[in-house]
């Protein structure tokens, strides 16, 4: 689930102008990664209702948002971010975006002290939202997108961004996301995403918006 706060007059095919240093993120990057993802969700309305503990939401949600990126760096997938840590984007290649239940195993005992227990079944969401997940047609998919509050406005998501974007169109292939935050959705369109479903799980989550990208032409 993705939170990007960017800014809307970035041009999608160039990222902005004179923009920001961009490299992959490594594990040494994690600490830095998980303080602006956690600040950057912090009026996410999804990771609200999953994360039911609202004290300290923004070190609640780093925690669970830094396991899920902790896991695509150390499988070598795409996680790119800006130079100073303030925007990050967590791919992952297509075919392998679903993460083995046994993946999360190990880190059972750091995710309930992240989130506490009372925020058990708001972690539902995510196996939901998993098995709806599309087997087709083979895509790139955006599993977490930040910028941290004090560096938003200024393109850094849309700088994030390019370089899987650009990968899709050279090698003509599908990018997927799902937007927990229906303001984002202009944002995504805007980068070539398309609304494929409003999911409305019940319960009382908000709705959770998914989203595909055909490649574009070279």
């Amino acid at each position: 689930m993705t939170d990007p706060t960017d800014d809307p007059m970035t041009n999608p095919a160039t990222g902005p102008s004179n923009g920001p240093a961009i490299r992959k993120a490594t594990t040494a990057d994690l600490p830095a990664l998980e303080r602006a993802l956690g600040r950057a969700f912090h009026d996410d309305p999804v990771w609200r209702y999953v994360i039911r503990h609202h004290d300290r939401f923004p070190e609640r949600v780093a925690g669970l948002v830094g396991i899920i990126t902790r896991i695509h760096l150390e499988d070598d997938d795409s996680v790119w971010m800006t130079a100073d840590g303030q925007a990050a984007a967590v791919w992952a290649p297509p075919k392998r975006w679903s993460v083995p239940p046994q993946r999360f195993v190990r880190f059972t005992g750091r995710a309930l002290r992240s989130v506490g227990l009372r925020s058990v079944p708001g972690l539902g969401v995510l196996a939901r939202m998993e098995k709806r997940h599309p087997k087709d047609p083979p895509h790139w998919y955006l599993a977490v997108l930040g910028t941290d509050p004090d560096a938003q406005g200024q393109g850094l998501g849309s700088a994030v961004l390019q370089p899987v974007l650009e990968r899709c169109d050279r090698e003509v292939i599908h990018a997927y996301l799902e937007s927990s935050k229906e303001s984002n959705v202009p944002f995504y369109e805007r980068h070539g995403f398309r609304v494929v479903e409003r999911v409305e799980l019940g319960r009382g989550c908000p709705p959770i918006f998914t989203m595909m990208r055909e490649p574009q032409p070279v």
